[in-house]
């Protein structure tokens, strides 16, 4: 019964517990067992008499990934909307199986605490070689400070500012914001109302930045009032459409900044018997499959999602492949291209605005 008992022990040592014994983190722990140069010798001795004191054996995963190189990457979302993390797997999952690498898919709420958060990452470490974030887990900086506190490699899919093993793949929110703010304003629009996203997304700030140095560019003034609140949801645009078109003089357009709050002012527009674009102009972001199903066809913002997945695959695996000074600063930002997606939702405003 002790063999059986010892054995039992021996099978539950992970490598999360060789890290703490050896005060180094989980991914020195599995530069060490897969033999990379770039650890120093008395760290490399420490974690080696941590393994046989704890007499930790690397599970198959591990050993096959220090012959054959198979990663194995998780990708984490919180509560995106199901296009947004249907077109991220697409573009993740053809890119990865094309190096021959493995994906998992995991949620982490991001409506729990911080430590429950910590709990659901916390099962990534030593499994998985690399993650990549999107929006909007990648803006919380709970999220941010675990993966650069253990070493983690990882890929953002947002532009905020970070720092350590980590690469950011987005496109540039504030540019797309101000042109497509600049197309009403050039179709001779000067009321434009605004629905902001979330805000504890970076994109909502850089959109509603973008907008407002679009009015400045023109010589507008800008009209705090003409700014509502949103959620990123339906729901949530159209309460704040409701309170736009309720407003005396009411706006000649509507920039919504995404397109389910976009759609959610066509709804508000038609209830009003306002008809769009004759009465009302609107245009949305993201150019999700919602933006050409409903009536009319919205003006919006196309995101490549499928591509920025693939882009983040492939900057994932050159961070862990790279054989960099631990600890070192590897933040790197790449900004894709978007493109202004021109739909039936959008024209001159009426002669007497």
């Amino acid at each position: 019964m002790a063999g059986r008992s010892a054995l039992q022990k021996e099978k539950t040592v992970k490598l999360s517990d060789v890290a703490r014994h050896a005060g180094v983190s989980p991914m020195t722990v599995s530069r060490v067992i897969n033999g990379e140069a770039n650890v120093r010798s008395s760290t490399k001795e420490r974690v080696l008499e941590s393994v046989a004191a704890l007499n930790y054996k690397p599970n198959l995963s591990a050993r096959a990934l220090a012959g054959n190189r198979a990663y194995k990457v998780a990708l984490l979302y919180g509560n995106p909307s199901a296009f947004y993390l249907s077109e991220l797997l697409v573009g993740a999952l053809e890119e990865i199986s094309r190096h021959g690498h493995q994906l998992l898919v995991q949620k982490v709420s991001e409506s729990a605490s911080e430590e429950k958060v910590e709990d659901s990452l916390s099962s990534l470490i030593g499994e998985y070689d690399g993650v990549i974030v999107p929006p909007p887990l990648s803006d919380y900086a709970s999220v941010r400070d675990f993966l650069l506190e253990n070493d983690i490699p990882a890929v953002f899919l947002s532009g905020l500012s970070g720092s350590g093993r980590n690469r950011k793949i987005c496109i540039d929110d504030y540019a797309a914001a101000k042109e497509i703010t600049d197309y009403l304003i050039e179709l001779g629009h000067e009321r434009i109302g605004f629905i902001k996203g979330n805000p504890n997304q970076f994109s909502t700030g850089e959109r509603l930045r973008g907008y407002k140095d679009a009015l400045a560019a023109h010589g507008l003034a800008f009209d705090k009032k003409l700014i509502v609140r949103g959620l990123f949801t339906y729901d949530s645009g159209l309460k704040a459409a409701r309170k736009l078109l309720a407003m005396a003089p009411r706006p000649t357009a509507i920039f919504a900044s995404n397109d389910d709050m976009a759609a959610a002012c066509l709804a508000v527009a038609a209830s009003e018997g306002l008809k769009v674009p004759t009465n009302l102009s609107v245009v949305g972001f993201d150019d999700s499959p919602l933006a050409s199903a409903v009536f009319p066809r919205l003006t919006t913002v196309k995101q490549p999602l499928a591509e920025m997945a693939a882009g983040a695959i492939n900057s994932l695996l050159d961070l862990i492949g790279s054989a960099q000074v631990v600890g070192a600063n590897q933040s790197e930002l790449v900004k894709m291209k978007y493109k202004i997606v021109l739909g039936a939702s959008t024209s001159a405003p009426p002669a007497s605005s």
